[in-house]
């Protein structure tokens, strides 16, 4: 059972899922990936594992109020590679499909590109969940988490026993809804401006199998790469209407999420996939 960022250990078997489209490949990094933050800086680890990347720091932001009140992170040391980030609690939607989200934006050198970041089953206003989105945005980015679970997200103190009861609650055609909401709120904002192409979506545990869903939902047309962190309850089938890379980067002992299932599944939908098992952990 996810229990948030924290317990997260690093990458232990990284997945790169694409389909064989040639004619698409060569484009769609460039939507979302930047010289600013190379894919190995998706992790708060990865700056650990490897000295040579520069290191992140984490600076609350006290300037920026937007609709509610600022967010707070976790103090870190600054660093010249980052820039200050505005973290704001902000209300997108209208009428009985609004949610809450957290949006994170960088003061300086923003690059105007849009990620959405969908969250485990602590929610949006996980510590580690918002430090994370923190991370990103301090590399020009602009990241959006909403609310998934409508404030009410599972909390550790809950007995395990209650646990499927609560996940029934949170039903794919509301949880769909929401993510489509905060899409196209962010469409809105930074596509529609001609300032980026496409967004980019990432997901943990819970959120990390929400990401296919929407991945094959959407097509293509919004969102132009992803990536999954031990993505669970994945539904296969879905795989197939996936029109742009994604990284899976999974446990290979996660019986939430099993590897060798999971492979042979998207083998069975003529994806190319190549696994690399750095670790043998569970997540």
């Amino acid at each position: 059972m996810a229990m948030g960022l924290a317990s997260s250990p690093l990458f232990s078997a990284p997945i790169l899922l694409r389909r064989q489209l040639n004619h698409h490949h060569p484009h769609l990094f460039s939507t979302f990936a930047s010289p600013q933050l190379p894919f190995s800086l998706l992790s708060r680890e990865s700056a650990i594992s490897n000295p040579r990347l520069p290191s992140l720091c984490f600076i609350k932001s006290t300037a920026c109020k937007v609709s509610r009140s600022p967010v707070e992170v976790e103090d870190g040391i600054n660093d010249e590679a980052c820039e200050l980030v505005n973290g704001v609690e902000i209300s997108i939607g209208e009428g009985d499909d609004s949610i809450l989200a957290c949006l994170f934006t960088v003061v300086k050198n923003n690059n105007g590109t849009g990620i959405l970041l969908l969250s485990d089953i602590l929610g949006f206003e996980d510590s580690s969940t918002r430090d994370f989105a923190y991370h990103v945005a301090c590399n020009s980015y602009n990241v959006l988490v909403p609310d998934l679970f409508r404030g009410d997200p599972w909390a550790k103190d809950r007995p395990k026993t209650l646990f499927e009861a609560w996940l029934a609650q949170q039903t794919p055609k509301r949880i769909a809804k929401d993510i489509t909401t905060s899409k196209k709120w962010m469409m809105d904002e930074f596509v529609a401006a001609g300032i980026s192409k496409k967004l980019g979506i990432i997901g943990f545990r819970f959120g990390g199998g929400r990401l296919i869903d929407a991945l094959a939902q959407d097509g293509g047309a919004c969102f132009g790469i992803g990536v999954s962190f031990y993505g669970t309850r994945i539904d296969p089938s879905f795989v197939a209407n996936i029109k742009v890379f994604v990284l899976f980067d999974m446990g290979d002992n996660d019986p939430s999420c099993p590897v060798s299932a999971l492979v042979d599944d998207f083998l069975n939908v003529n994806f190319d996939v190549h696994v690399d098992v750095l670790y043998f952990r569970k997540y």
